[in-house]
């Protein structure tokens, strides 16, 4: 049992990668930590749930530490609230019918709903998965905080009928209503490649063929003078570079499970089962 107890007055800070339901290996990491670190906080950058064997187990673990823990709010967890409602439907290597059928499955998706699409933390930025090319830091929080009050609000389930798409690729300050919503929501949280003019490429790219680079590699980011710490990518595996932190190390295709003190930038690791094949 991982206790919530005796918080220091400057308690070390973690951000941990993706989740995905692999809540035997999250205990096994805090664990690990708390041996040197008794009083860590934890900061998770979405994904806690789908794929893996244990997403009830792990969203109960998270909500349980109270303010000891955050989190931004991931694709996978955004799949969740939708497939909830009747908006998407399960696929095949979803496993999220545990949480569906949980007695306390509408406190879960109401805590859920609730948490934030980006993080300051201590001279970091936390997403899930990339921050557009045209946003400084106050403009990523404002907009997050754009999507966070739609989710918050009374309409919450209209606007998850209009969050899926495409389209518009490109982020333009005169978007409005569902396009403007759809694609912060698309850059916070399924951002991986883009053109060199920041455009996102969401839909099976070809990297070579199009001369695509990284969201971190767009010329001119303007957030590139901050550390960005995200997940999403588990195909590039731990990331480390002097404004990045990639902490999607592949939990659920075998890889590891990781988190990052931010203050010194400390790892810390544990193995993983492969749960899932990856692209299945």
């Amino acid at each position: 049992m991982i206790s919530t107890n005796n918080l220091s007055a400057r308690p070390s800070l973690y951000a941990i990668g993706d989740l995905q339901g692999c809540a035997g290996q999250l205990e096994s990491l805090m664990e690990k930590v708390l041996r040197d670190d008794p009083d860590a906080r934890w900061f998770f950058v979405g994904d806690l749930v789908n794929r893996g064997p244990r997403s009830l187990d792990t969203l109960r673990l998270i909500r349980s530490l109270g303010e000891r823990a955050s989190c931004v709010l991931g694709n996978h967890d955004l799949h969740l609230l939708a497939v909830a409602h009747g908006i998407r439907k399960s696929s095949r290597s979803d496993t999220l019918d545990e949480i569906l059928s949980a007695p306390d499955r509408d406190d879960l998706l109401d805590w859920l709903r609730r948490q934030a699409l980006a993080q300051w933390v201590d001279g970091h930025l936390l997403v899930h998965a990339g921050v557009p090319a045209q946003w400084t830091v106050a403009q990523t929080l404002a907009r997050a905080g754009e999507v966070e009050t739609a989710l918050r609000g009374p309409d919450w389930v209209d606007f998850l009928r209009t969050m899926y798409g495409n389209a518009p690729e490109r982020w333009d300050d005169a978007l409005t209503g569902a396009e403007r919503l759809r694609c912060i929501v698309n850059g916070l949280t399924r951002m991986r490649l883009c053109k060199p003019d920041g455009s996102m490429v969401l839909k099976n790219p070809d990297e070579s063929a199009q001369l695509l680079v990284p969201w971190f590699d767009v010329p001119g980011r303007l957030s590139a003078g901050v550390t960005v710490v995200y997940g999403h990518w588990s195909a590039r595996g731990l990331t480390l570079r002097p404004n990045l932190i990639g902490l999607d190390s592949g939990c659920l295709w075998g890889g590891q499970l990781s988190a990052v003190r931010l203050s010194d930038r400390k790892l810390v690791q544990v193995s993983c089962p492969q749960f899932q094949v990856p692209d299945e």
